[in-house]
């Protein structure tokens, strides 16, 4: 049975990320895009695991990692997830639809 990333140490984390990315890196040069994308996904969820979660305050918002339209204002948190909305660049939200972000997908604080 395998390890859940929360049960793993930081430097088996690091480790993770690094077989992951190599990985990644030969399914892209195979033109498997699937396979890269999934490779990629798990590398984002390793990579929150090895984040502290208490670096980010709710009620705040963060850029996004790959996606310069929005911004990410968090609600609440539950361990490396951060529950919330897409803010667009209008300054309205995207979606009503509430959705958890890996901590590894924000960026830097938004001024408000």
């Amino acid at each position: 049975m395998e390890k859940r990333y929360s049960e793993y140490s930081y430097e088996e984390l690091r480790n993770e990320v690094a077989q992951l990315t190599e990985k990644a890196r030969k399914a892209e040069q195979m033109g498997i895009v699937n396979e890269y994308a999934v490779y990629e996904r798990k590398i984002i969820m390793a990579k929150a695991y090895m984040m502290d979660p208490s670096e980010f305050e709710r009620n705040t918002s963060y850029q996004i990692e790959g996606d310069p339209a929005h911004t990410f204002h968090i609600d609440y948190m539950n361990g490396v997830f951060a529950w919330g909305h897409r803010i667009n660049l209008t300054g309205s939200i995207a979606s009503d639809k509430e959705e958890a972000l890996p901590i590894s997908m924000l960026g830097k604080k938004v001024r408000n």
